[in-house]
């Protein structure tokens, strides 16, 4: 992961006191730490008062990820306009992409190996989707958090749930379910029951 490394100017910190009652030791004891030359950076001003300076701040580069995803493979089309739209909507904003994740998977579980990749590796600065089902149907929230946590800034194109393949990840769920109500072969065939009710269902109104 890259880093900027910017240094707190000379005189800013806390004093060997706050320092000792932040780190649960008593003064003397912080004392004969700073005696020994353990504690990093510390130094004593002319008055007698120790300073321990701040910890460096660390700032990531700039990295901007653009995420696209679809549920099924019958979907690579629009897998591959999703992405394209990303990156013109970028480019529109000045932004500059440094990666451009496809992925096909359902958004119902965690089986995304892309998408786990990238919010594990802390890299970006910026991640860039479409809808907010495409980082999950449910629980997209904690995504945000996590993101705000590593300091990366989430931007959502559109806010409508609106989404296109929302019917096969409904075909997914019922799918898993009726696999293990009725086994794998005749999961399959409720499923397409299911899906064939709903049909009828929807041509008789």
């Amino acid at each position: 992961m890259s880093f900027i490394t910017l240094y707190s100017p000379l005189g800013m910190g806390i004093r060997l006191r706050q320092w000792a009652e932040r780190h649960g030791l008593a003064y003397g004891t912080a004392y004969k730490h700073f005696q020994k030359g353990l504690i990093p950076g510390a130094f004593q001003l002319p008055t007698g008062t120790i300073v321990i300076p701040d910890p460096p701040l660390q700032i990531k580069t700039e990295w901007v990820v653009t995420y696209a995803r679809v549920s099924s493979s019958q979907n690579k089309t629009n897998l591959d306009s999703q992405s394209e739209r990303l990156i013109k909507f970028c480019n529109a904003k000045g932004l500059q992409t440094h990666q451009n994740v496809k992925e096909i998977g359902s958004g119902l579980n965690g089986s995304r190996k892309k998408l786990l990749k990238l919010l594990k590796d802390g890299k970006a600065t910026k991640l860039v989707v479409e809808h907010k089902d495409r980082l999950a149907r449910f629980g997209s929230e904690y995504i945000e958090i996590l993101c705000e946590h590593v300091g990366c800034e989430l931007i959502i194109i559109n806010s409508s749930d609106l989404d296109d393949d929302l019917m096969q990840d409904f075909v997914s769920l019922v799918t898993s379910f009726c696999a293990r109500l009725y086994g794998r072969r005749r999961g399959r065939r409720k499923t397409e029951q299911i899906i064939q009710k709903l049909e009828d269902s929807k041509d008789s109104r």
